[in-house]
């Protein structure tokens, strides 16, 4: 059969499904694949079906009845870590630093806001036109970002980052080059000293796998509080772990749980370390300065396109969050609570990898950057900011 044939096939045998199920009980997975192949074998009296026409007619109704539809492929296949969908007609994916766009599409925009739907019901999130931005996850973990019509003018527009299912360690990063040797011993004696660090990087550089990387260091007795936007993070071999994730607000505007709310509870159950998945807004970076200068300890992210670039962006964001604290002050503050920037880059040929580390320390007003390694100048060099 045709890709064509295959696909109206497909939704045929699932509709038919649907109109015969019996929704007083509950059908489990098996029976729901014993109902597509009594299908599938009656639609051989009218069409011809090959052994691999009957395997994708099985995989894809499953899918489109109990899984993300056309998507779920996808999301299996470990090779692939974005997942792009422009709308019902265009899928793109990055494979091994590549773009491409695939030949598979959504039968229509109904099918693919109903894969959307189910996306965020399960996430305890609401998606509609009164709230056509929302950000949510995959039970594997993967990062999901919603935008609805009439925002997104030419369809509903789905991003799915998606995340190694073995964590990131630093001897992978070493085997992935994208950091040396004399680096990688570098950051595990910061992390085991409790030296505050912030990873910084342009999108889809690679700062959340880092972030896993570094807390892989963390010596295990530690408590550790975890906080994020999306639960993303795997930091393993800490048994007195907590994971806390933010809460956007209802339809009523009510029961938000921001970051900088997180924060300011993590300070209140003992923690030897904090780490924040990605500092966003100006109240979440104040609150993050201000328990770095408690003597708290911790980790987090943000984005920039440089180690100076990351202190001008927590300069604007604790301005904003904070409101008229002068200059001076936000530098003092940023210079006392972060000790190391850990700067990525994306490079062209798809490769993640450490571009600069620099040592934060302040002097008479403002903040000098000691860079340890990368950057332009290799050899150990200061700037002022």
């Amino acid at each position: 059969m045709t890709a064509a044939e295959l696909q109206k096939l497909t939704r045929e045998i699932a509709d038919t499904i649907l109109a015969r199920m019996d929704y007083s009980r509950e059908l489990s997975d098996e029976d729901v694949r014993e109902r597509i192949l009594q299908e599938i074998r009656l639609s051989e009296r009218e069409y011809y079906l090959t052994a691999t026409d009957k395997y994708t007619l099985a995989r894809r109704t499953f899918d489109l009845l109990r899984k993300l539809g056309p998507l779920q492929p996808l999301i299996e296949d470990e090779q692939i870590s974005e997942i792009m969908v422009n709308g019902a007609e265009k899928i793109f994916i990055e494979k091994n630093g590549e773009v491409e766009e695939l030949p598979d599409t959504f039968e229509s925009e109904e099918q693919l806001e109903d894969v959307i739907q189910k996306v965020v019901a399960a996430h305890n999130r609401v998606v509609n036109e009164a709230n056509p931005i929302v950000d949510a996850r995959l039970a594997d973990g993967s990062r999901v970002h919603v935008v609805l019509p009439p925002i997104a003018l030419d369809g509903a527009v789905l991003t799915i980052r998606k995340f190694p299912k073995v964590p990131m360690t630093m001897e992978r990063l070493l085997s992935l080059g994208s950091l040396t040797e004399e680096m990688a011993a570098y950051l595990k004696m910061a992390v085991e000293d409790g030296r505050n660090m912030i990873v910084s990087g342009g999108t889809s550089s690679g700062k959340t796998s880092f972030l896993n990387a570094l807390s892989s260091l963390i010596p295990p007795k530690e408590r550790v509080i975890l906080i994020e936007d999306s639960a993303e993070l795997q930091v393993v071999g800490v048994e007195n772990l907590v994971r806390l994730e933010t809460r956007n607000a209802n339809a009523a505007k009510q029961g938000e749980v921001s970051a900088a709310d997180l924060i300011r509870a993590s300070l209140r159950m003992r923690p030897d370390r904090i780490i924040v998945g990605e500092v966003r807004d100006g109240a979440a970076a104040v609150n993050l300065l201000m328990a770095f200068n408690t003597g708290h300890i911790g980790q987090s992210t943000i984005h920039s396109n440089s180690a100076a670039d990351t202190i001008s962006r927590l300069e604007t964001l604790v301005l904003i969050g904070a409101g008229n604290i002068p200059l001076a002050a936000v530098r003092r503050q940023i210079a006392s609570a972060v000790d190391i920037i850990v700067h990525l880059e994306r490079r062209k040929d798809g490769r993640r990898c450490v571009a600069e580390i620099v040592e934060l320390e302040e002097r008479q007003g403002e903040i000098c950057l000691n860079r340890k390694f990368g950057g332009p100048d290799d050899d150990g060099a200061e700037s002022n900011l």
